[in-house]
This record gives structure tokens, sequence and C-alpha cells, in this order.
């Protein structure tokens, strides 16, 4: 690679952007883990109101409905943000590229970790925007990151999943919290150095040109995709120029597509569905966690501290589940045979995206069956799920998304789904209120509910196949050499 960025500086790269994301990026949902300390420091204590039932050691206890739904609403608003703000930041992204971005993000999260350090039972009104500026920040540090992918070629949906898993893990930082705030401020300067030294100055390209190169360099030039682009031939296409598929007329096919025309599919539409509804359940487990285990435990202050180190402990495993779903993604590329390019690459990739979707609708809905389980023992069982669906969720939400659409509009499509998925998220918040409420505490029938809403991100992966199946029809029509690895026309003609 004469000239370009060599393997020592692009596994720098990977590896810090991996230690980034796994500690920093998605620390909001351990919320579990932080409510739990909270209410120990006496965040929102005032809601608690005298109960009238005696506890189980039959002293007359408190009602603290009140508490629990303000700190549920707490992490609504922050998870929220967390989504909806994606798509002004993913427009920002791909207008202003990488550094712009960060900066932005390194400004935002510094100021949500003082603003929780500095908080008091007092103040707890500053948890709201504290929690709203770590989802923006974080969401928008990973969004930064997932372009790594591309420096890595036949690995690149592995890394994508990869480093969402690293997301999913960051939740567990909680479990050491509070006091920690001040060091995670502080850690901004890890975000600025790599921003500066490790990441591009717009966007990483692909497919990947030879001789790219990006960040500071040591004589004081950067040889971006921006500087490789300009010292082209007039006339002469870049990477990013160059079509992966050839010119269809329909949906988000093509690099020449206008977002619009992408964002207005029915594959876009769908894996919106998708993405929601699983999104959905899991945040209403991530929000109501303490409230539900204080009522499967009976109030046993010992043994929900037990069970929801044990929650914390599993989502350090996010990072460990990630890869799995890259892994079916990129399977095709590691066939002995002859790898398709081009046109039949991204075709192979779509295909290989239909048995990914089918394995994280059917890893959600197991996981939903085990919440609705009112036994605590099980709860272990629902853990482990939930951070292995969670995995699957987001890492496949990314790599689906780059690989669907043209890579130039990746960050508003990115941003877009996760800002369409937040106002379906927005649910929780009456869903725990029902909970509170009619239910009195028992989420066994809204748990029941969550079963069936999960089935509906079934339909995605069947309209995939279906626009795979189209694909392919067109491609014929057109004259292409439908060579691909053995097993995938098949595939493709009977996942519908």
């Amino acid at each position: 690679m004469a000239g370009g960025a060599g393997l020592a500086k692009r596994l720098g790269t990977f590896l810090s952007g991996l230690l980034e994301c796994g500690a920093f990026c998605g620390i909001i949902f351990g919320w579990a883990s932080l409510v739990f300390v909270l209410k120990d420091l006496g965040y929102f204590e005032g809601l608690c109101q005298p109960s009238a039932t005696p506890s189980p050691n039959l002293t007359l206890g408190s009602d603290c409905s009140g508490q629990d739904e303000q700190f549920s609403l707490v992490f609504t608003i922050g998870s929220f943000m967390n989504n909806f703000m994606t798509f002004p930041m993913g427009v920002v992204f791909d207008c202003f590229g990488t550094t712009a971005a960060r900066l932005i993000a390194i400004s935002l999260y510094t100021g949500g970790t003082l603003l929780v350090a500095f908080s008091t039972p007092e103040m707890a009104v500053l948890l709201f925007p504290a929690m709203s500026m770590l989802s923006v920040g974080g969401i928008l540090l990973i969004l930064t990151n997932m372009q790594v992918g591309n420096l890595f070629g036949n690995y690149r949906s592995i890394i994508i999943t990869l480093y969402n898993g690293a997301f999913d893990s960051s939740s567990a930082i909680f479990l050491i919290v509070k006091a920690m705030f001040l060091f995670l401020a502080a850690c901004s300067a890890w975000h600025l150095l790599r921003t500066l030294f490790l990441m591009p100055r717009t966007r990483i390209p692909y497919p990947l040109p030879p001789d790219y190169d990006y960040g500071l360099q040591c004589r004081g030039r950067s040889r971006s995709y921006r500087t490789h682009k300009d010292k082209q031939p007039p006339g002469e296409a870049g990477p990013e120029e160059t079509p992966l598929e050839p010119p269809i007329a329909r949906g988000g096919d093509v690099p020449g597509t206008p977002f619009r025309a992408c964002a207005c599919s029915w594959l876009f539409a769908w894996h919106v569905a998708w993405l929601s509804v699983m999104q959905l359940r899991h945040y209403l487990f991530i929000g109501t966690l303490n409230p539900q285990l204080e009522h499967l435990a009976r109030g046993d202050h010992a043994l929900v501290s037990t069970y929801t180190n044990a929650f914390a402990f599993t989502q350090l495993c996010g990072v460990l589940c990630a890869p799995w779903n890259g892994l079916i993604l990129d399977r095709h590329k590691r066939g002995k045979g002859p790898r398709p390019e081009g046109v039949l690459a991204a075709l192979a990739d779509l295909r290989s995206a239909v048995l990914s979707l089918v394995v994280t609708v059917a890893q959600c809905l197991l996981f939903s069956v085990f919440a609705a389980v009112p036994v605590l023992p099980v709860q272990f069982g629902t853990f482990v799920l939930q951070v292995v669906s969670r995995s699957f969720l987001y890492g496949g939400n990314a790599a689906f998304l780059a690989i669907a659409f043209p890579p130039q509009h990746f960050g508003k499509l990115y941003g877009l789904a996760m800002a369409l998925s937040a106002l379906v998220a927005l649910l929780q918040y009456p869903c725990v209120a029902l909970v509170q409420g009619p239910l009195q505490g028992d989420p066994f029938y809204m748990n029941l509910g969550l079963i069936a809403v999960v089935l509906v991100a079934f339909v995605s992966p069947v309209v995939v196949a279906h626009e795979c199946q189209r694909r392919t029809k067109e491609l014929g029509m057109a004259g292409t050499p439908l060579a691909a690895p053995p097993g995938t026309e098949n595939h493709a003609e009977t996942s519908h």
C-alpha cells in the first residue's frame, strides 16, 4: 500500500475505536445499574409516599411508584434523544465530515458527564439534560467509528457489528458509576486525540483507494479522501463515484439514487419497522428492570442488587456476541470459489442480510418470552438473551444500511432510521404508566402484548428476500452473468 495508511495505523484505528465504543458510547443503556445507585443516594426520593400496605417484613413501607416513573422519564427522554438526534447528526457527518461530527460529540459527552458528576439529590433535575447529552454524544461517536470497517474490505460487516457490540458492552460502565464521571469527562482527551490522528477529516471511502491515508501526517499534510479525489485526472471517477450496482431505476439500489428515493423505499420503511419494534422491547426492559426486579423479589433490596449486578456483567458480553452477526453477513466472502465483484457482490451482501434479519427477530422473540415469565431465576436467562439480541439488533441495523443503500447516504439514513424508531420508543413511558397504574406493578400482560408486537419484525426479511429476487431478475434481463457462491441463488428463492 504505497503512500497509504499502513496496517499498524489501521489496526490502531480499529482497536482504539473498539475501546472508545466499549467504554463510552452506550453507557445510558446501563441505566438499571445507575438507578439502583441513585435511589440509594436519594434522587427523586421526595416522590415516595407512605404506603398503607405492609411490606413483606410486616412494617409499613413507602410507595415509590412516583420515583420509579420519574427515573423512567429520564431514561425515556435520554433514549429518545439517543435516536432522534441521530438524524441531524448524520446530516452533519455526511455534509461536514468526521472531524466536525466528532468535535460536536466530544463537547456533548464532556458536558453530560460533568452534569452527572456535579448533580445532587436536590439538583436531580440535572439528570434530564445530562442523559440526553451523553446519549447524543455517544451515538455520534459510534456513527463516526462505523466507517472504520471500510478499511478492512472483506471483514467490513464483522467490524461494524463488533463496534455495535462494544457499544452495548459500554452499558456496564454504570456498574462503576457516579464518582467515575469526572474520570469519564477527562477521557474526552482520548476522543480528541483519535479525532486528530486516527480518523479522517471527511469520510473513509468504500471501496478503499490503494494509496488512501488519513489523520494528521508527520509532514503536516493529510492525504484524506478529499485530497486523493482532487489529484485524480479530470473526468475520472473516484472510489465513491464507482457504482456498486448497475443503474436500476427503483428504490435505494444505486449510489446515484437520491436520498429521498432511498428514504421512501419499502426496503427502508420495513427496516425501520424491524428496528422500532425490537428497540421498544429492549428499551422497556431496560427502563423497567429495576421496578420489575423489586416486584419479583418482593422488595428484597439485597436480591435486587444481586440481579442488577448480574445484568450489568452480562452487558460486557455484548462485544463478544456482535461479531457472530458479522460472520453471517460476510459468510459469502469466505468461500473457496471465486468471490463475486461489483454488482454481484452487492447482491450477495443483500442476500446474506436476509438470514441475519431473521435470526435477530427470532432472538428478540425468545428474549421477550423469557422476560414475560414472572419467575426471578428465569431472569438470568433473560439477561443473556437480551444482550445477544441487542448486539445483533444494532450491529445488524448499521450493517444492513451500509449494504442496502448508497454509501454517501449512510449517515442520513442511519440517523433517519434511529430518529423514526425514537418516536416509537416514546411509547415506553405510557407503557410504564400502565404497569404502575392499572396493572399495579405487574408487567406480565404488557410483556405478553410485546411478544405479539415483535412478530411484526418478521416482515422485513421477507421484503428484503423479495428485493433480492427483483434485483436478480433485472440483472438477468440486463444480461449480467449471475455467478454467485454456491447456495446463494437457492437461498434467495426460498427465503420468501
